[in-house]
């Protein structure tokens, strides 16, 4: 791509945007920011915590589609800008570093235990896009991002409390049954790429059932880790859990398992935000 088109891409944010992965990077920051207004951060604090997260999941999303752009371009993929030539190398690998060199500062106004925490996220987030996504831990990224997002919350807070474990624990098995559930649709290319994660190595079908195990072990620890009886709300949260995991076991091929896994965080973060400060 000559100079005069990648300024030309920069001018159009909406083909940068299509390269930064926008539904869970828009749905990671939202669920974040509604999390810091439950738990008393104020107006400047939560949005704080929503830039940081934004520009941390802008950073990861660019660098995400940067490092696999060729595997993109060999698997047919017209959703991806870098694949299909409306974007160049330099543009993206450009608004990554500039998305994390944002994040730093963002993420340590919230208090230099909160910023580490998050800021530990985001590595791991990097550490997944630049080789562990290979391997047999791929999983663990997702983990110790995930579960590490309402420490970023909670350790803003006076005192820097951390959140309870059952807390970490959920946002953690969500965030790595998103990463089964994401990689289903692809799976076939990712393998014929060399890619070997630990849900290419289970193959589609056990891969759909741990997806679909991991985002229903979330909601159930949500449900049934806080004090006091689960209650009709927590039941019914159960049931609308149960029903959305169903495409990771019924429709793995289709992009629906991972919009299933969106909308079992959003319920996630529902059942989170009830509590509010009671997070740590």
């Amino acid at each position: 791509m000559s100079n005069e088109s990648a300024v030309a891409a920069v001018l159009r944010p909406g083909v940068l945007l299509r390269a930064c992965h926008p539904a869970p990077a828009a749905a990671v920051a939202l669920f974040a920011t509604a999390l810091a207004v439950a738990c008393g951060r104020g107006a400047l604090g939560s949005g704080s915590v929503g830039a940081a997260v934004a520009a941390g999941q802008l950073s990861v999303g660019w660098s995400n589609d940067l490092v696999d752009r060729r595997r993109d371009r060999a698997a047919g993929r017209r959703d991806k800008p870098l694949a299909t030539g409306e974007l160049d190398a330099g543009t993206v690998r450009t608004a990554a570093v500039v998305a994390l060199s944002v994040c730093v500062p963002l993420s340590l106004a919230s208090g230099p235990a909160a910023g580490a925490a998050h800021l530990a996220g985001v590595a791991a987030a990097w550490a997944y896009n630049l080789g562990l996504k290979r391997t047999v831990l791929s999983w663990a990224p997702y983990a110790l991002a995930f579960g590490l997002l309402p420490a970023f919350v909670t350790l803003g807070l006076p005192g820097a409390p951390w959140p309870y474990p059952w807390v970490m624990l959920a946002a953690g098995l969500l965030g790595v049954g998103a990463h089964f559930a994401n990689v289903l649709p692809d799976l076939d290319d990712d393998l014929a790429a060399g890619v070997r994660g630990l849900p290419q190595r289970l193959g589609r079908a056990r891969a759909g059932a741990v997806a679909a195990l991991l985002l229903a072990a979330a909601s159930a620890v949500l449900v049934v880790a806080p004090p006091g009886p689960v209650g009709a709300a927590g039941c019914g949260a159960l049931a609308a859990t149960a029903l959305l995991v169903l495409p990771a076991l019924l429709l793995p091929r289709s992009r629906l398992p991972f919009l299933a896994a969106l909308g079992v965080a959003a319920l996630d973060v529902t059942l989170l935000l009830a509590r509010g400060s009671a997070l740590a």
